[in-house]
C-alpha cells in the first residue's frame, strides 16, 4: 500500500459581519467666488457642501495614530482651501478639483459630493450638483 502525501490546508476564519465605514460632512457652508455671470465674479456667494466618503474597510482605527483614520478635519480644510483659493466658473470644476485632492489619500474608496449654491435662484432653497466617484 502506497502512502498518500497529505497537505495541510489552513482555512481562513469566516467573518461574522461585513464592515463599512464612512466619513460624513454635512452642510459645510463657505462664502466663495463662483459662477459664470459677471455679477457672480464680483460678489462672493454662499455654497454648501455635503460629502460622504467610503473608506478602506481594512483600516483599523488607532487612537495613538491619526494616520490610521481618514480625518474629517483634514477633508474640511482641503475643501475650504480649494474653494477659497480662486474663482471657479462651474461647480463641476470645483468638484473635480476636490476629487483630485481627496483621492490622493489611498484609504478613500468612494466619494459622494453634493455642492449647492444657496442664494442664486429665487424661489429655491438651493441649486447645485451631486457627483459620485469610486476608485476602480
Amino acid at each position: 500500500m502506497k502512502k498518500k502525501n497529505l497537505k495541510i490546508v489552513k482555512l481562513k476564519r469566516k467573518q461574522d459581519y461585513s464592515y463599512r465605514r464612512k466619513i460624513l460632512i454635512s452642510d459645510l457652508a463657505l462664502l466663495i467666488s463662483i459662477g459664470i455671470h459677471d455679477f457672480e465674479k464680483t460678489k462672493k456667494q454662499e455654497v454648501k457642501f455635503n460629502i460622504s466618503i467610503d473608506i478602506n474597510s481594512s483600516l483599523v482605527p488607532n487612537e495613538n495614530n491619526l494616520n490610521s483614520i481618514v480625518n474629517y478635519e483634514t477633508i474640511v480644510k482641503t475643501i475650504t482651501k480649494l474653494a477659497k483659493n480662486k474663482h471657479y466658473e462651474l461647480l463641476e470644476t470645483l468638484a473635480e478639483d476636490i476629487f483630485d485632492q481627496l483621492f490622493k489619500n489611498i484609504n478613500i474608496q468612494k466619494i459622494k459630493l453634493k455642492i449647492e449654491k444657496t442664494q442664486i435662484i429665487k424661489n429655491t432653497s438651493a441649486v447645485g450638483i451631486e457627483i459620485t466617484k469610486k476608485r476602480l
